[in-house]
């Protein structure tokens, strides 16, 4: 099957319905870079906030009591204000409920989701695909891409990935803070099998299914031994995601990868997304502001390449960013601070969303 071509700025011209709010302190060229961009974040977990206390992703709410701290971060109107032509909108799987519980939880927040977009009245639009992204963008909607945090969310549906309702879910994170049927989590809430336990039968099973249905396989919380297991399950010809994660190579942290697992997905077209946490990022005698991200994703390109880096903020995840990415404009601050750093402006648009959509491209073309 011939390969589509990789989107470039030229090809894909994205138009906005809002205008671009400048942040305090960001220049005009890297506003300008910001409006000829493609923005792409791969991990946003707005909707938790929804089903916490019922917020409306279509009003703007600000950065709430807490200050920016834990939630507060993003909502459809300043996702479009802060330069985010699209993103992967996370619907997060509470793993306490039962297998038949999480589904069922999981078909009514996807229809929730489903009217938030409809409510927007087109300035948000559901994207399967890479023609139906560039059908969004010639709107100049926002792009939503429905993702599954937790893959146990499907653990009981009849069919498992092909149960879900008009082939809507682009993306499925294997595990996630605990761990599931399907394999270990990295994190130290992790007990039994732990970090140390590999993928297991279900899990490689669950690997085949989303590979079969062309859904990306996200590589982001889970243990090491597991995420190696995962790498040969997988089907190579397929691009593997790591969403939102730090790398170890600048500060070593559980929740981080190795450069050995960033070259695995990149090796396969696929990228890292930095997350936002300060937490995962911050290293000793380092940056305290919006460059501790970009040192994260300067090492990436060290490592594997300008390829294969990519964004993946986690708003609303229950993060603490640095104070300067609090408010949800993440990206503004960002292309500011990599053109300070010397980033050519080519290497900027790559990161903030062409690698991603090249791998999109490759997974699911469209019609």
């Amino acid at each position: 099957m011939t390969q589509p071509a990789a989107p470039t700025l030229a090809t894909l011209r994205p138009p906005r319905r809002a205008p671009l709010e400048r942040p305090e302190g960001v220049s005009d060229h890297a506003m300008d870079v910001l409006a000829a961009a493609e923005v792409v974040d791969l991990h946003l977990d707005s909707f938790i906030v929804r089903r916490l206390v019922g917020r409306d992703l279509n009003q703007r709410h600000g950065i709430g009591p807490l200050g920016g701290r834990m939630f507060g971060h993003l909502d459809f109107p300043t996702a479009a204000a802060s330069g985010l032509t699209g993103g992967m909108w996370s619907i997060t799987t509470n793993p306490f409920r039962t297998a038949a519980g999480r589904w069922r939880v999981f078909l009514a927040n996807l229809e929730s989701l489903r009217d938030q977009v409809a409510a927007s009245e087109g300035a948000v639009a559901l994207v399967r695909d890479m023609a139906e992204w560039r059908q969004a963008r010639a709107t100049g909607a926002h792009a939503c891409l429905v993702a599954i945090q937790g893959g146990n969310a499907i653990e009981a549906a009849p069919e498992g990935i092909a149960s879900v309702p008009d082939d809507l879910v682009t993306r499925v994170t294997l595990v996630h803070l605990t761990n599931a049927v399907f394999g270990p989590s990295s994190s130290p809430l992790s007990l039994g099998r732990g970090a140390r336990g590999g993928l297991t039968a279900a899990g490689r099973e669950l690997v085949a299914s989303l590979n079969a249905h062309r859904v990306f396989v996200d590589l982001a919380h889970i243990g090491e031994r597991a995420f190696w297991d995962a790498v040969d399950a997988h089907d190579p010809t397929q691009p593997l995601l790591a969403t939102h994660t730090g790398v170890d190579g600048v500060r070593p942290h559980w929740r981080n990868l190795t450069d050995e697992q960033v070259r695995a997905v990149a090796n396969t077209g696929g990228v890292v997304g930095i997350i936002f946490q300060a937490g995962f990022l911050a290293r000793r005698g380092g940056p305290r502001d919006v460059n501790m991200v970009v040192e994260h994703m300067e090492h990436v390109v060290k490592v594997a390449g300008e390829d294969a880096v990519a964004l993946g903020s986690d708003y609303d995840g229950a993060i603490i960013p640095p104070p300067d990415l609090r408010d949800g404009f993440g990206p503004a601050r960002l292309v500011d601070a990599m053109l300070r750093r010397g980033w050519p402006e080519l290497r900027i648009h790559k990161a903030l969303g062409l690698n991603f959509l090249r791998t999109f491209a490759a997974l699911r073309p469209g019609t």
